[in-house]
């Protein structure tokens, strides 16, 4: 039986790992939110500074329709490391069921290893609004217009 939350929301994962006790993922603290994604690699995984590398999870996950999976770094690994997910924030859409992926980047300036188990992004599931969308001639004028980048101000 699945266990109770406030949103009623179940997420499903399904283990890909051939590793039977390779762990579900799991929400690092009482109110975190987002669920641990470690690396099920099979062996160290070494990202020189600029690499890239597609880290597996060792899990698929349905996503309820109307949901999507937010695949986010892991800020501590983002800081101290340079460590980060190059799409972030990644989106796992509710129609896919391949294995959660992780394209990770090192931005750092230091040689990162990868190793099996190390807690490397987090999934945060958020509601997705799918509107109607219509080509028009003109759009709403507003005081900024079509400013941007930088176009309000500095700080």
């Amino acid at each position: 039986m699945p266990p109770d939350n406030d949103a009623g929301l179940v997420l499903k994962f399904k283990r890909v790992s051939p590793d039977p006790d390779w762990p579900l993922p799991a929400y690092g603290s009482a109110k975190a939110s987002g669920l641990d994604l470690k690396a099920a690699v099979t062996e160290p995984v070494r990202l020189a500074p600029g690499a890239i590398a597609l880290i597996p999870t060792g899990w698929a996950v349905a996503v309820p329709d109307g949901y999507e999976g937010q695949v986010r770094p892991r800020s501590g690994l983002a800081l101290r490391q340079g460590l980060t997910v190059v799409n972030t924030p990644g989106t796992i859409d509710a129609d896919y069921r391949g294995e959660i992926g992780l394209a990770m980047i090192n931005l750092g300036p230091k040689e990162v290893v990868v190793s099996r188990g190390d807690r490397l992004a987090q999934l945060v599931v958020g509601k997705v609004e799918r509107p109607v969308v219509l080509a028009v001639e003109e759009l709403e004028e507003t005081a900024r217009g079509a400013g941007g980048f930088g176009s309000t101000g500095v700080g």
